[in-house]
């Protein structure tokens, strides 16, 4: 490969010829409110969100018993934070509400994550 200091355009062509994202410009923007967005662009990226209510052990026989219906104990309390997952990163806490008999969660609790 091309000196970069002695020839810079030589050593940045030599780069592009390796690596196909070489001259690429990376840019991102920022959204805040009031700014206008279009959503068009972000509406077919998929997100998996997840809540995690709480967890028990179960046997695979009590399982395939059970119906419509049946209730599972989990080692949650009520009044107990849940985690709130997005792809598989947990990003939030925060509490079970029920708003005209549809369960929801508020979130109580942004968690930031400083890896990146």
């Amino acid at each position: 490969m091309a000196d970069p200091e002695k020839n810079p355009v030589q050593a940045q062509a030599a780069t592009a010829a390796t690596d196909p994202n070489a001259g690429m410009i990376k840019t991102r923007q920022n959204f805040t409110g009031g700014e206008d967005m279009d959503l068009e662009t972000i509406e077919d990226v998929p997100v998996e969100v997840t809540v995690v209510l709480g967890e028990t052990t179960i046997k695979v026989e009590d399982l395939l018993k059970m119906g419509k219906g049946a209730i599972i104990e989990l080692d949650r309390k009520v009044g107990e934070p849940v985690e709130l997952y997005v792809n598989e990163r947990c990003v939030a806490k925060g509490e079970i509400v029920v708003v005209d008999n549809k369960i929801g969660v508020t979130m109580t609790e942004i968690i930031k994550n400083d890896e990146k």
